[in-house]
């Protein structure tokens, strides 16, 4: 992460060695997505990406240089010992594709797909719960990187990682890290149960939607929609769904403002489905679930919009 700091001539050769491998991730981009300048995601996200597994703790063995304390930008900092118990409340944020392929402070080659993530201070490498308290959400990752050196965040997650917990919209978010030491892999105990999102509402749920006001402000906007419920893993007509509306032109706007949107994000252009007197705005079909969750996760990442799945 530290050719972030490489133009930095007051940061020591020492530190430089340190974490040279890691990647450059300067500030946070102005459009509100919350990831670092000129990153984000990338555009051939993995299928079934929903599914990729946590990351299975092994004790590891720690390079000394990796345990050393070190200083950037003023900053001391001390890495953690492999049983030193730890719990932090803080921020995360997530890199992605700017970063994809290049070295971490580790000496790893940093792969966004994996369950990955750089802390300043937890041993290289070691593992942690990241724990999302407003949703509940918790991931494991392997920590392989050194990061973020940002006094208002304490941890950097992979794209696959902050994806599983809801951060790709928002950037960043709240979250309780907590190191899983070389006793709690002896033992099991680090075991407990972790919720895995199953549905797409709640693997591309975020706390903060960005949802699009579309609705004419003039009509009294329709019931929730109740959709059918997802089975097996194959689906002949599955869709995803942006929105239902009494009005015609609203959903129109809406559709005409989705395909503008998504643009090469996806070969389907949006479409009005009049039914039971509401007009709803669906892309697809799609092959499969696994297609449609794929697709929405990358319109959601790169748009802000926040589809559920319908079938018909």
């Amino acid at each position: 992460m530290i050719r972030r700091f490489f133009a930095l001539a007051l940061i020591s050769l020492s530190v430089i060695g340190l974490i040279a491998g890691c990647a450059n991730r300067p500030t946070s981009s102005p459009g509100g997505g919350g990831y670092y300048q000129d990153d984000g995601p990338g555009t051939n996200l993995p299928k079934n990406l929903h599914t990729i597994p946590n990351a299975t703790p092994r004790i590891e063995p720690h390079a000394p240089a990796n345990m050393r304390p070190y200083t950037v930008l003023g900053q001391s900092y001390t890495p953690l010992s492999e049983n030193q118990p730890f719990r932090q409340t803080g921020t995360a944020s997530w890199y992605g594709k700017k970063f994809h392929g290049r070295k971490t402070a580790n000496g790893e080659i940093y792969d966004m797909y994996a369950m990955t993530a750089a802390h300043p201070t937890l041993p290289l490498p070691s593992y942690a719960r990241v724990t999302r308290p407003k949703t509940g959400q918790s991931i494991i990752v392997r920590i392989n990187d050194r990061g973020p050196f940002h006094s208002n965040r304490i941890i950097d997650l992979s794209y696959v990682a902050a994806a599983k917990l809801g951060l790709i919209g928002p950037g960043s978010g709240t979250v309780i890290v907590e190191a899983i030491t070389h006793d709690d892999i002896r033992t099991g105990t680090y075991l407990a149960d972790t919720n895995q999102p199953d549905e797409l509402e709640a693997f591309i749920k975020e706390a903060e939607p960005r949802r699009l006001t579309t609705v004419d402000s003039r009509q009294t906007p329709p019931p929730p929609n109740t959709l059918s419920p997802i089975a097996g893993d194959v689906i002949p007509h599955i869709y995803l769904q942006f929105g239902a509306f009494k009005n015609a032109e609203s959903a129109t706007r809406l559709a005409e403002h989705i395909n503008s949107e998504i643009g090469s994000l996806d070969t389907r252009d949006a479409h009005i489905e009049p039914a039971n007197d509401l007009f709803r705005v669906q892309m697809g079909p799609y092959p499969s679930r696994e297609d449609a969750l794929s697709a929405a996760q990358l319109i959601q990442a790169e748009t802000g919009l926040q589809p559920t799945l319908a079938v018909r």
